[in-house]
């Protein structure tokens, strides 16, 4: 079974909508350099009340400081963080001891070899790694919802390498997440703009994905 999260959720309606598509985690998108689906504190914290238990409820932060993270945390009361950013050293320890029970999903962006030694080196402080196509170089940073696939040999690498789960990101859509899942063989597929129209959830587009997901699998 390979898992399916979808991001960018804007209310409790789309997130019931996803959920009874099958998702297994909402992504909610707290406030970001660049990129699609931000929403307010407020509305992350109603989505995340109304979200039935095995769900996953993503919280995407740009933050870096732990202190602001766990703020955060603690104002909307998700279950998992989505660090979509680099920490510093020691970053991650101090999360884990103020939020007990909060898993802790740390984004790689992958762009060539170099990444495959970040996620190695960051498995082993998180619970799960999501490989995305973003660049945290560029003046304003890409930390996610750019629509472009990676190099996936590369992501198949972190993949035999770490021993956490693996959420794979970037550009996916129903076309192209079967040779995804066959290429990489994630523990989840992770999307945003591939299952939306103007912006919107589109249930069609839901299902047709969710349906090549569970094909690929």
């Amino acid at each position: 079974m390979v898992r399916a999260k979808i991001c960018c959720i804007s209310s409790v309606a789309e997130a019931r909508v996803a959920v009874r598509a099958g998702a297994s985690a909402l992504g909610l998108v707290s406030e970001m350099p660049s990129g699609p689906g931000v929403i307010t504190e407020d509305a992350i914290a109603e989505i995340a009340a109304s979200v039935p238990p095995p769900v996953g409820t993503f919280f995407l932060t740009s933050r870096t400081d732990p202190g602001e993270i766990v703020a955060q945390q603690q104002r909307c009361g998700v279950n998992t963080i989505q660090i979509c950013d680099r920490l510093a050293p020691g970053a991650h320890a101090t999360l884990r001891a103020s939020l007990p029970g909060v898993s802790l999903v740390q984004v790689v962006h992958v762009r060539d070899a170099a990444s495959v030694d970040e996620a190695l080196e960051v498995s082993r402080a998180v619970d799960a790694i999501l490989l995305d196509s973003g660049n945290q170089s560029l003046p304003v940073k890409e930390l996610g919802g750019t629509g472009r696939t990676h190099d996936w040999s590369l992501s198949r690498s972190i993949v035999q390498g770490v021993d956490v789960p693996v959420f794979l990101a970037g550009g996916l859509h129903a076309d192209n997440v079967g040779e995804a899942i066959r290429a990489v063989r994630p523990f989840g597929v992770d999307l945003c703009t591939g299952v939306r129209t103007d912006g919107s959830l589109d249930d069609h587009k839901l299902a047709t994905f969710m349906a090549a997901v569970a094909a690929a699998a």
